[in-house]
């Protein structure tokens, strides 16, 4: 019997290590960006088209490479940075393994120009699918010219398994922002094939998270400095009030590499304890310094994650200098007792956002709303949220549904907030589905978190979260098939900033956004003028708003497969919907009730998570029976 055993040619296994290191165009930027800062670059220009899939240039004014070293550095494990075992637990540079070129050149075309100072010409290499195709003397200025195009040309199913540009152009940009934020000591440039998308000029770590972010960054975030014997921590954190709802703008860099941990990520957020509503995050950039004999960075491919010697310790620190930097630039905040979180008196730099909570719109009605009154004074705080929104335009919409009409059966679909209220106060029950009726018994909430009816077999347990998204998702994949969203005017249209990649998305999504009632114009690079907003959203939070549904279409699109109006029905829903912790009266309970049983599928919110459960009494029973 012939062996079986044999070692891999070359070309293969190099393609194999390019799966671990080279995932997307964001890897390949990832490591070209910071071969660049290890060549001593002070200015570092990236160059992307076809959301890196047709081309990656890196070209950086670094010390460059003879000619035997740039043939050199396409060889697996080839590194100028390790001698000895010993090197390895002492790493001071971003790139070391000398895999990075060598998985590159295995699955894309990759030609080298490179040229050092004392060197009369530069050197150019070409390589295909790790195949040497040649070296040759040019001409080039001082430092390295790297281009790598039609990544996974010859690995057809690895291509096919890259996102949408929008998507791959987004990991690429939150590549360049880690880059960027770890050295803000040296200048860097963006195209976008021959637009110019960031132009970054050497300066202070502020100054970089003024030109990548928001100007008004200056105002929104403190100071952080906690030096130890074990760690140093430096950075910035960002004001409390200026909280947001995605955890996009959070960063840790240990010894100026970027890393992910939900560790120390934890310990920044319980310095937060009590100052951030639930479900909101703060802005933070942090710097950690430590020896590199105390940390592991060779512990994963893409080197993004490092095992501390005494990860406690780390956290301890980390959470120490937090709350410092808090406690010593913030006045001191008033805990508000019935939302669980502290409120922060307005300062100079401006005016901290309160909590708002989201409002139940009337079902599949996109028409306009007038508020309704209320019975009783006292009810009013609890649906000061809801006054704005529904704003009937004549007595006849207090009333029940409108009669059935040939001509348009969608006016059967709409009632407003009042009618559903109406209606099913004046019913004995309510029938919900075959076997099943609500009573006249007044619904009660269970931890502000779930809704609980009397039905004919028991006791039915709404999750009022997944109902709302049910009943918005309805409503809004209505307004997108039909385009027929009202959209109310702004008095004063709001310009609001959108980082450049998540403006490049709303372009993408300007039919979509627009049809549930968004109307805006942009007026730059990373600025627009929002004139209207669905009736539901409040003024003031257009910005929120914005920013929240645009992240969930990004998760949406990360994770599922949906068409761009499900996935954008989706996104308004989940991130408009009431939250665990709502406090609702009787009224808005009963209305959440009949318009979630007039949806056509009820039973399920839009990702899969049930609505509704119903314990029945024999199961009640089964409770206090004896065992």
């Amino acid at each position: 019997m012939s062996d079986v055993i044999q070692l891999l040619p070359d070309a293969i296994a190099n393609q194999i290590a390019a799966g671990e290191v080279v995932q997307r165009p964001a890897s390949v930027v990832k490591e070209l960006l910071e071969n660049a800062i290890d060549a001593d670059s002070t200015l570092i220009n990236l160059v992307v088209k076809d959301s890196g899939k047709g081309l990656v240039q890196v070209i950086d004014n670094g010390k460059g490479m003879s000619s035997s070293d740039a043939r050199m550095c396409f060889e697996r494990h080839a590194t100028s940075k390790i001698r000895q075992t010993e090197d390895i637990y002492a790493i001071h540079t971003l790139g070391f393994r000398g895999e990075a070129l060598a998985s590159i050149a295995a699955v894309a075309q990759v030609e080298l120009t490179t040229r050092r100072e004392e060197d009369e010409l530069a050197t150019r290499i070409t390589m295909e699918g790790s195949v040497f195709k040649g070296a040759e003397p040019t001409t080039g200025a001082r430092g390295t010219n790297i281009c790598v195009k039609n990544l996974f040309y010859n690995i057809p199913a690895r291509r096919s398994f890259l996102k949408s540009n929008s998507v791959e152009l987004r990991h690429i940009i939150d590549e360049f922002y880690r880059v960027v934020l770890a050295r803000p000591d040296l200048g860097f440039r963006f195209f976008q094939v021959d637009k110019l998308v960031y132009d970054l000029p050497a300066g202070s770590l502020s100054a970089r998270i003024g030109d990548l972010f928001t100007g008004a960054y200056s105002s929104q975030i403190l100071p952080c400095d906690e030096d130890t014997d074990h760690v140093r921590v430096t950075g910035y954190v960002g004001k409390p009030e200026f909280h947001k709802r995605t955890r996009g703008e959070q960063f840790f860099f240990v010894n100026q590499r970027f890393i992910k941990s939900n560790y120390l990520n934890h310990a920044v957020i319980s310095a937060y304890e009590a100052m951030l509503p639930e479900g909101s995050f703060p802005f933070y950039t942090l710097f950690l310094e430590i020896d590199p004999k105390y940390i592991d960075v060779n512990v994963h491919p893409t080197k993004t994650e490092i095992k501390f010697s005494d990860e406690r310790t780390v956290y301890a620190i980390v959470r120490a200098a937090v709350k410092r930097s808090l406690g010593t630039n913030l006045v001191t905040p008033v805990f508000d007792e019935e939302n669980h979180f502290a409120i922060f008196p307005a300062t100079e730099s401006g005016s901290p956002k309160t909590e708002t909570t989201t409002t139940i719109p009337s079902r599949l009605n996109l028409k306009e709303y007038k508020s309704f009154p209320s019975a009783e004074k006292t009810k009013q705080a609890n649906l000061q949220h809801w006054e704005s929104l529904y704003q009937p335009t004549d007595e006849k919409s207090h009333f029940d549904f409108p009669e059935e009409s040939t001509e348009n059966n969608e006016d059967v679909e709409s009632l407003t907030l009042q009618s559903a209220v109406n209606r099913t106060s004046q019913r004995d029950e309510v029938l919900l589905e075959p076997g099943q009726r609500v009573t006249s018994d007044v619904p009660f909430q269970i931890h502000h978190t779930y809704v609980a009816v009397h039905v004919k077999s028991g006791l039915m347990l709404i999750d009022q979260q997944a109902a709302h998204e049910r009943i918005l998702f309805e409503q809004y994949s209505l307004a997108l098939e039909k385009k027929s969203a009202v959209s109310q005017q702004s008095l004063f249209p709001q310009t609001i900033r959108l980082s450049p990649p998540d403006l490049g998305l709303l372009r993408e999504l300007d039919e979509e956004i627009q049809a549930m009632g968004f109307l805006f114009t942009i007026t730059g690079t990373d600025t627009l003028v929002v004139q209207g907003v669905p009736p539901d959203v409040k003024t003031g939070t257009e910005q929120e708003v914005l920013e929240g549904i645009i992240e969930q279409y990004k998760s949406n699109q990360e994770r599922l497969t949906l068409s761009k109006r499900d996935n954008m029905a989706r996104s308004i829903a989940r991130r408009m919907s009431m939250k665990p912790g709502q406090r609702l009266d009787e009224a808005e309970m009963r209305a959440l009730i009949d318009r979630l049983f007039g949806c056509i599928q009820p039973d399920y919110a839009p990702d899969g998570r049930k609505t509704t459960y119903v314990l029945e009494l024999e199961k009640i029973a089964t409770f206090f029976t004896n065992a």
